[in-house]
């Protein structure tokens, strides 16, 4: 019977592991680098497991990471998955059933790990599978056959590496649809025959087994027998043939009649080669590529001088190199072997002259590549026997990356090639283009690209429909090329693109990395058959109309279509637009319609304006700024008398400032001054001593002060005065200074320094109250509060006037006493 505690233990454990397993998902490291293809990028994130990603993902990329395990559920929730890498990791284990669920799984890397063995589990499911990395891993055999079995669509393989030693008969049984192989078997000891047989044909091959050509060189033939297909290319890489021996092997390919071979990191000495050549005498080759080769020897060919070879038809060599050049002979002797290459390729390979009856021999050659060499004027000469044309059939010629400085000279030594129809003269050091030059006739491709042109002239065929002028120091093209379909102008310096009629029949147009600022719908409307335009990466003015344009009416251009990609089209101005794509610039109406906002806003701002000041006009805001700025320093100047004054003499001295108009003066004269500042004796006089008394009227004829500004005259007359005697009539109202006087005691009666009745009206005809102006508001409220004398016309209602007026002149000082 099982003791309780124990159970309870049992329990635990469960718990902790289920909460565990729980927590150790919720930790894993997540990843969220995909992008709207469903492509999700986690190299180079120093991950040590796999991290979480979109269950959606369709390519997930996990090469160089930090990756030991691949447990069952690590890809269980990515059914989707497409491709999946995880190459340059630390892999060690992979589980049985990691792959499972991804049966719909088409490219597989596990290159570059730490896989000992493989399992044939692993790949069970895998029934999509196109293609299958597993190169550099240290396992020595491909495990218990058959490991591949289930891979039925499996088109490309790669397996090997370092520790590979073995390769056993049904290690690839049950791949029946192979195109390439890749076997890295450098330090490959025991190969049973037939081990690579099941695969039959194969499009290409490459293998890697430098210790067995030099070793053992029957392993070698024992693997090339199995794979040599006369229409299988062939690759060797990492080949080295010191020794005599070390060719041996080729002489299965000589008999399996293959076709096809390639030489990548190829070293070998002069002996090798002399042997290669005899072992594969007579063999159909076609194609000969050499790529980084080193040579050893002293460059004794004689013994292979006499070997058939005339069925290679290309051959390319390219990056090589000579060691102990001092002690090399020549390749001279070799020249017989380029007489029937219709193709021939020699590049980087430190040519400084080929013989010119080397070139004569090359009576069938079509192609001719002598890029990144030594060749100079001179010996560019020899080379093409001085023109003579002896290369009859050359159709392709490039001569680009060498010490070439005067054009005029390469189209003289060309213009009997009657058959030229490829030129490439690029990356040389041409200064200048001569004002004319011969071409032949056929010549339809010129590339004359980084060369530092700063000007194009009639030396141009006109027979040409594809031109390069990329990476020169051109600013303008106004050279007419009628057959032009193709023209390449990237990299220089236009301002704008060269104008349509000069290319009646261009059909592509490169003009990127150059200083545009912009092109229009007019501008593409002029080239008649443009349907190309690659003219992204420049610097871009984003006007409103250039923007529209890219946005919209490229649509609208003819069938001309931006091939490079609208993320090339960034704004370079203005500076607030800097760096932002065309196609997602929005501009405002202000942006575009500048000079028409500023024209409306100018035109609204003048309405408003206008109807502002009629306005204001009509409320007299600006009479009362006018007056408000006078009586401010009339104030002003009032307050600097008072302080003179004050010590010396009373601020009082007259009884009453009289207002009138000019007109009105007779009636001041005559009746007023004599009435109110002579002494009258009568009964009513007696008995109000005060009607008796003569007044001081301030008048501006005889008491304002000469010089004085006239409002600080007015002012300083009605500060000094008890009453304001306003003599009201039509003339009163048309007259302007009578308005200033009005105005100044509209002034007082604001500023709260005259009393009540501070001012008289005297009305000496009839005259509406209307007549007096609106914005004397408060004078019009006093004449609606405030009786007014009226000035009779009848003698016998004068003395009563006379009486009422000298009441409201004295009825301030009775009030003080």
């Amino acid at each position: 019977m099982t003791h309780p505690s124990v159970f309870y233990l049992l329990l635990l454990l469960l718990f902790s592991s289920l909460c565990w397993g729980q927590r150790s998902d919720s930790e894993k490291p997540s990843c969220n680098r995909c992008d709207l293809q469903l492509s999700c990028n986690c190299s180079y994130g120093g991950f040590i497991a796999v991290p979480v990603v979109t269950g959606l993902a369709l390519t997930l990329d996990l090469s160089f990471n930090n990756i030991t395990v691949v447990t069952d559920d690590d890809l269980t929730g990515h059914k989707p998955l497409r491709a999946l890498s995880l190459h340059g990791n630390r892999l060690a284990v992979i589980h049985p059933s990691a792959f499972k669920s991804l049966w719909r799984l088409e490219k597989l890397d596990l290159s570059n790990n730490q896989l000992t063995s493989l399992n044939h589990t692993w790949f069970s499911k895998l029934e999509a599978l196109q293609q299958l990395n597993l190169l550099n891993n240290p396992y020595s055999c491909l495990g218990p056959p058959p490991v591949f079995q289930g891979l039925v669509r499996l088109k490309k393989l790669a397996f090997g590496g370092p520790a590979l030693k073995e390769l056993r008969r049904g290690d690839l049984s049950g791949v029946t649809q192979l195109e390439e192989l890749t076997v890295h078997a450098n330090n490959l000891t025991r190969y049973e025959s037939g081990a690579l047989a099941y695969i039959w044909p194969l499009g290409r091959v490459t293998l890697s087994l430098h210790n067995p050509f030099l070793t053992n060189q029957t392993l070698a033939s024992s693997v090339l027998n199995d794979i040599s297909y006369p229409e299988t290319q062939m690759v060797f890489e990492d080949i080295h043939l010191i020794y005599h021996d070390s060719a041996e092997p080729f002489e299965v390919i000589s008999r399996r009649r293959v076709r096809h071979l390639t030489f990548h990191n190829f070293s070998a000495s002069d002996e090798a080669i002399v042997n290669f050549l005899n072992k594969t005498n007579g063999a159909p080759i076609s194609s000969l590529f050499f790529d980084v080769v080193t040579l050893t020897g002293e460059g004794r060919w004689e013994r292979a001088k006499w070997t058939d070879h005339k069925s290679v038809d290309v051959f390319y060599l390219r990056d090589a190199v000579v060691l102990n050049v001092f002690q090399f002979v020549s390749f001279f002797n070799l020249k017989y072997l380029l007489q029937y290459p219709r193709k021939v390729s020699v590049i980087n390979c430190g040519v400084f002259v080929m013989p010119c009856n080397t070139s004569r021999l090359l009576m069938n050659m079509q192609y001719l590549d002598m890029s990144d060499n030594l060749l100079t004027d001179m010996t560019l000469e020899e080379t093409l026997c001085n023109g003579d044309g002896s290369m009859k059939d050359l159709r392709v010629l490039n001569v680009s990356r060498n010490a070439l400085k005067s054009l005029s000279l390469v189209s003289r030594l060309v213009t009997k090639l009657s058959k030229l129809t490829h030129l490439d003269i690029s990356r040389n050091i041409y200064t200048s283009m001569p004002q004319g030059c011969t071409w032949p006739s056929t010549l339809r491709y010129l590339n004359i690209s980084r060369v530092k042109l700063r000007t194009v002239t009639l030396c141009l065929p006109k027979t040409l429909e594809v031109l390069d002028l990329s990476n020169n120091d051109l600013k303008d093209f106004t050279l007419f090329l009628p057959a032009l379909r193709e023209l390449h102008l990237s990299g220089n310096k236009f301002l704008k693109l060269p104008h349509g009629l000069l290319f009646p029949n261009l059909q592509s147009l490169t003009i990127q990395s150059n200083t545009l600022n912009m092109f229009s719908r007019l501008d593409l409307q002029s080239y008649k058959q443009l349907q190309n335009l690659q003219a992204g990466q420049n610097k871009f003015v984003c006007s409103c109309d250039f923007v529209a344009f890219l946005q919209s009416d490229i649509k609208g251009a003819g069938d001309v279509h931006l091939t490079d990609g609208m993320e090339n089209y960034v704004c370079d101005a203005p500076f607030h637009l800097q760096g932002k794509i065309v196609s997602q610039v929005h501009l405002t109406i202000l942006d575009c319609h500048r000079v028409l906002f500023v024209s409306v806003s100018c035109g609204v701002a003048l309405f408003v304006g206008v109807l502002m000041s009629v306005v204001l006009w009509r409320l007299h805001a600006f009479w009362y700024l006018k007056m408000t700025w006078s009586w401010l320093k009339a104030k002003r100047s009032s307050r600097q008398r008072r302080r003179d004054q004050a010590d010396s003499e009373a601020l009082l001295c007259f009884d009453a400032f009289v207002s009138y108009s000019e007109k009105d003066a007779r009636w001041v004269e005559n009746f007023l001054v004599p009435e109110l500042e002579e002494t009258r004796e009568n009964n009513d006089d007696a008995m109000n001593p005060r009607n008796s008394q003569p007044l001081s009227l301030c008048l501006h004829k005889r008491d304002f002060i000469p010089g004085h500004w006239i409002v600080d005259n007015i002012m300083s007359a009605m500060e000094r005065s008890r009453r304001t005697v306003f003599i009201l009539s039509e003339n009163f109202v048309r007259s302007d200074w009578c308005r200033y006087e009005l105005d100044f005691s509209h002034f007082r009666l604001f500023d709260g320094t005259a009393g009540g009745n501070a001012a008289i009206l005297i009305l000496l005809e009839p005259l509406a109250k209307d007549d007096i102006p609106r914005r004397f508001y408060k004078l019009r409220r006093l004449m609606n509060s405030t009786t007014y004398l009226e000035w009779p016309l009848e003698e016998e209602r004068r003395p009563e006037f006379w009486k009422r007026l000298r009441d409201a002149l004295g009825g301030e000082e009775e009030e003080d006493n």
